[in-house]
């Protein structure tokens, strides 16, 4: 098992992997063939994130009211916790995890010299954002666990600019503070469009989750930086603030290209799901 905890002698780390994905699931029932297709879409996700060999996986999402509240609205953390065991929400396994708390410290150090205010986070039990995608993709925990917070359901949110911004300090962390031979992987979790407890509930924009997973995969991360929050509450709902976390994939990939994985405008769990996979050559 991989416990990376060497201070760097020399640089650099390498981001070897990265991608977005969904990260909700539902009942099968009437939509069958959809929902296999989404399972073999983030199977292949997980596979290729796994087969990258990274020391470490960086989970981005947002929690969902299950650690932080709304009486102190904290929009951006990381947790430092030397173990994760998940919230268990979902039907994700409970698995114990291990966390790295000396990469997560020292990324909110660095953080905080450029801008950026990580509130680091001890007690996490992960709730589906982070545990889901971190089962997918390491579910054998060859990889530590570092969970970032871009909270979306706090006011105001963390805006895609924002998202994107931190991700490009994240690379510059990786590759100017790391050791050398340190592998990271990073998965933004997350989105498409959804409306939660609203009017529109049910409803699935699918042109517009096409359009955010074609900026992402075309290189043009600036453009998903540029989604305002009212663009994103027009067309992509509430619950598609979270594409947050999909900018900071883009900023930490610095304009690589990747592909479509898979799709499903699934409008009976009432959300596109959708996924990405980037080409970083790694």
């Amino acid at each position: 098992m991989h416990r990376f905890s060497n201070r760097l002698e020399g640089s650099m780390g390498r981001i070897v992997s990265a991608a977005a994905t969904s990260h909700t699931f539902g009942a099968k029932d009437g939509c069958e063939a959809a929902v296999q297709r989404v399972c073999n879409g983030m199977a292949e996700i997980g596979k290729a994130v796994s087969g990258s060999d990274p020391h470490i996986i960086v989970v981005v999402s947002s929690d969902h009211l299950n650690h932080f509240t709304l009486d102190t609205q904290t929009s951006l953390a990381i947790g430092v916790a030397d173990d994760y065991v998940p919230l268990g929400d979902m039907g994700v396994p409970r698995q114990s995890f291990h966390g790295n708390r000396e990469f997560a410290m020292a990324f909110a150090d660095y953080c905080a010299g450029t801008g950026f205010d990580l509130t680091p986070v001890e007690g996490i039990k992960p709730d589906h954002g982070v545990a889901f995608p971190n089962a997918l993709c390491n579910g054998a925990g060859r990889a530590s666990l570092v969970p970032v917070f871009l909270n979306t359901v706090m006011n105001p949110p963390p805006s895609c600019a924002r998202g994107f911004a931190l991700g490009k300090a994240f690379r510059e962390f990786v590759e100017s503070q790391r050791p050398e031979q340190e592998r990271i992987a990073v998965v933004g979790s997350g989105g498409l469009s959804h409306w939660i407890c609203l009017p529109r509930s049910g409803d699935v924009n699918e042109e517009w989750d096409r359009f955010v997973m074609d900026c992402l995969v075309s290189g043009r991360g600036e453009q998903l930086a540029a989604l305002s929050r009212e663009d994103i509450l027009r067309d992509g709902g509430n619950g598609g603030l979270e594409i947050a976390s999909w900018a900071f994939v883009a900023g930490a990939t610095s304009g690589a290209t990747g592909r479509s994985v898979y799709y499903e405008p699934l409008t009976a769990w009432w959300t596109g799901m959708g996924g990405v996979l980037m080409d970083l050559n790694a």
